[in-house]
């Protein structure tokens, strides 16, 4: 249903065909906290339609076919503001990594930290990209509320992600006890 809200969202700033909706705005801003693949956004253009919180206009295009442009309805305004007043509930965590560390107490410790080496280098990258988003400081436009929203949104992100690689970095020193026939030794250090 979310996914229904974020695309009530962005088409309530500007209208746009799926494909623009996809690839200028929702792939610059929503994926990082709700991915959605192509056809998944259209289907839900599609039941937003139905619904009556969309419509869509036929643009002639001078590069390939008709373009289909949504626009948000009265209905679709007033839905979108009343989910944006309601309370949500705390995410609902699914993380496999965490059923194999929480679970992992028979695999050696050379594949334990080969687990936790790759997840830490995932979310690593995942910081990195979250700090090269182009964002124009928020200081170049105080006034922007949007922006500021924009900024405190991408910090949590952020944060998430620093907090993952602390602990994957604290799991890979952490001095565990051996699995039966091995020696215990630290993770991380590979001459133990």
């Amino acid at each position: 249903m979310s996914l229904s809200y974020a695309l009530l969202s962005i088409l309530n700033i500007l209208p746009m065909t799926g494909y623009d909706l996809k690839h200028q705005a929702f792939d610059q801003t929503v994926r990082y906290y709700w991915p959605a693949d192509q056809s998944q956004i259209y289907r839900t253009l599609k039941r937003l339609t139905e619904k009556g919180m969309l419509t869509a206009t036929v643009e002639d295009s001078d590069q390939g076919p008709d373009r289909k442009v949504y626009h948000v309805t009265e209905k679709g305004r007033q839905a979108l503001a009343d989910w944006q007043r309601t309370d949500q509930q705390p995410p609902t965590i699914r993380d496999p990594f965490l059923i194999q560390m929480s679970f992992g107490s028979e695999l050696t410790n050379d594949e334990l930290h080969s687990l936790i080496a790759h997840q830490l280098e995932v979310h690593r990258a995942q910081l990195a990209e979250y700090q090269a988003i182009p964002i124009p400081p928020r200081e170049a436009f105080p006034q922007n509320r949007w922006l500021a929203l924009q900024h405190l949104t991408l910090d949590l992100g952020r944060r998430i992600e620093r907090a993952y690689v602390e602990w994957l970095q604290m799991c890979l020193d952490a001095d565990l006890p051996a699995p039966e026939g091995q020696e215990p030794r630290l993770l991380d250090n590979p001459d133990n």
